[in-house]
């Protein structure tokens, strides 16, 4: 029997410190942006910025002057070096955009003795950690409905205050409809525990646009095993429903079926618009979500 155990609102809610609880969300956000740095830290360069010239302020390469080109952008000091005329290109690094969303309702504050951490934190972490890499990598990025995208070192800080300073999102398990533009990138990171057709709606109204994107679904480990006997009293923690099981044994094996079928459902959902899933437990690390996330993020850019 695995114990667990679920994170009550103020643990999932962020708030002052003077009026909050210790394992508020933002006593813990600290906690957890040192934890996404060190995943950051590890990732492999898999997504390299596409540094090509553009209206960046970084100085890309000179090339030679073309006729018809404004005098105005001519370097004079390098063309005073040889009897060519050269412009002084700028690098344009953000070419694309990278939305994220984070699922922050009830059913992610669960966590049993199995996971190294609450699907809430892990799934944090992850968004956190993709947000340092991608900014890295040369990407803009933006939370979903919350944040404007931006290439800023301090993506971070800026998007755990964004998120801190949210208290709506503690009651949506399903991402915003907000608005996307076409060859964006979209990372969703949830436990997805909605009813198929309702994520499918969301996802489609999201990808419409044309964006590629990618579910993250985050289970804890007894989810997926459901290792309990006996009698036992199940809880939804979105709907606040109860149901009694008398042989949680035998009921366990429906339950499986039920999980594969909507893991099942989930994936054809991402299928039909295509995008990717990638399941993530909570008893692996964060860096192996976050490796194969930047790996296909890097997959899509090139068949694109």
């Amino acid at each position: 029997m695995a114990p667990t155990r679920v994170l009550d609102a103020a643990a999932r809610a962020p708030g002052r410190r003077e009026t909050e609880t210790a394992l508020s969300l933002a006593e813990r956000m600290p906690r957890l942006i040192l934890e996404s740095r060190r995943v950051a830290a590890t990732l492999a360069h898999g997504l390299h910025g596409r540094r090509r010239a553009g209206p960046g302020e970084s100085f890309w390469q000179f090339r030679p002057f073309v006729a018809g080109e404004a005098a105005s952008r001519v370097d004079w000091r390098r063309s005073g070096r040889d009897d060519r005329l050269y412009v002084r290109e700028r690098e344009w690094e953000a070419a694309h955009t990278v939305w994220l969303w984070v699922d922050r309702s009830a059913s992610m504050g669960f966590c049993s003795d199995l996971a190294q951490a609450p699907k809430i934190e892990r799934a944090l972490v992850l968004a956190l950690a993709l947000g340092d890499t991608f900014v890295e990598a040369g990407e803009r990025v933006g939370l979903l409905g919350l944040s404007r995208p931006l290439a800023a070192r301090t993506i971070v800080e800026r998007m755990a205050e964004t998120l801190a300073a949210d208290p709506s999102g503690l009651d949506e398990d399903l991402p915003p409809r907000a608005p996307v533009a076409r060859f964006d990138e979209v990372v969703l990171i949830g436990d997805f525990l909605s009813p198929p057709d309702e994520v499918r709606a969301r996802v489609a109204a999201i990808a419409a646009a044309g964006s590629r994107g990618h579910l993250v679904m985050v289970v804890d480990p007894v989810e997926e095993s459901f290792p309990f006997s006996g009698q036992a009293e199940l809880h939804d923690l979105e709907a606040g429903l109860s149901l009694r099981v008398g042989d949680a044994a035998a009921w366990g094996e429906a339950y499986r079926r039920r999980i594969r079928a909507h893991r099942d459902a989930l994936g054809e959902i991402a299928r039909a618009q295509g995008w990717t899933l990638t399941l993530h437990r909570t008893d692996r690390p964060a860096s192996e979500a976050a490796l194969r996330l930047v790996t296909l993020v890097a997959a899509a850019r090139g068949a694109g």
